[in-house]
């Protein structure tokens, strides 16, 4: 099975690289290998690869930048996933695409279901939204959100070095949703599409936080690990006290339980997660 991988730098396209297949025979691609914002380009490749998997891992994730570069985010996250589409068509070729819980728009009382009404608040949103809708009926669409990994550009990371850094924090409390280690996101993504899978699914990690909550989680367990030698006080504020370009969805909980229900496989804790990421982190030094 050739299998070709979009967005092989970031943090799920080196976990699925880690983790696929033995029948796969993977060709990973970056952005210095093809610009998705040329769609012309993008279907050439595509076209000319003629894989049996196509995994969009690729993705414009500026999410406040993207309030200004409406047209560069259009291009990536829709535009791209337009031509990898056009690029499979006539061909046997299945595509897998990555989505996000900012499609919606945080109102909900309850976990996101996969089918669920989308109404996205910001440009980032509404352009992985449209790209949903590009990837067309027949592809897998895995929706998923706060992704971390060891050694990539995430809140965890990002967190570990401000705590380092500075005598206090202060981090929102009323955003609702929940972690996603990038190796488990990664697992399933495989096992669906061994299951042949179409349609729309969620993955994140099991449970929900604040990300006040899961800024506290990270100290904690990178204090236990040796990834910090001192606690800071981090503060919850309101979403009003730091305001962003972007809006952000106040509760965005994925609801992964048809997922876990197809695969068998159980829920694991955002928390457990966590504590395998930052001793993955430990051991990169």
């Amino acid at each position: 099975m050739k299998v070709l991988i979009t967005g092989a730098e970031g943090q799920l396209g080196r976990a699925l690289q880690a983790s696929a297949p033995a029948n796969a025979r993977v060709l990973a691609i970056g952005r210095a290998d093809l610009d998705l914002a040329d769609a012309a380009a993008v279907e050439a490749r595509v076209r000319a690869e003629s894989p049996d998997l196509l995994i969009n891992a690729a993705a414009y994730t500026a999410v406040d930048k993207a309030e200004s570069e409406e047209a560069l985010a259009q291009a990536i996250n829709a535009g791209a996933v337009t031509a990898m589409a056009a690029g499979l068509a006539g061909t046997a070729g299945r595509m897998v695409h990555i989505s996000t819980d900012f499609v919606f728009d945080g109102r909900a009382a309850r976990a996101y279901r996969p089918h669920d009404s989308r109404n996205p608040l910001s440009v980032y949103g509404r352009t992985k939204a449209a790209g949903e809708d590009a990837a067309g009926p027949d592809a897998l669409i895995v929706r998923s959100a706060w992704v971390h990994s060891a050694g990539g550009e995430n809140f965890v990371r990002n967190m570990l070095r401000l705590m380092a850094e500075r005598d206090r924090l202060s981090v929102v409390s009323d955003q609702i949703g929940a972690p996603t280690w990038a190796p488990g996101l990664a697992a399933t993504i495989w096992k669906l599409v061994a299951r042949g899978g179409t349609g729309l699914w969620h993955h994140s990690d099991a449970g929900v936080a604040s990300w006040y909550d899961f800024a506290v989680a990270i100290q904690e367990e990178a204090l236990a690990c040796g990834l910090l030698d001192k606690a800071v006080p981090v503060i919850p504020i309101k979403t009003a006290d730091y305001p962003t370009p972007a809006q952000r969805p106040a509760f965005s909980l994925l609801d992964c339980s048809a997922t876990r229900g197809l695969l068998g496989d159980g829920y694991t804790h955002w928390r457990t997660n966590l504590r395998r990421m930052l001793l993955e982190e430990k051991a990169l030094g």
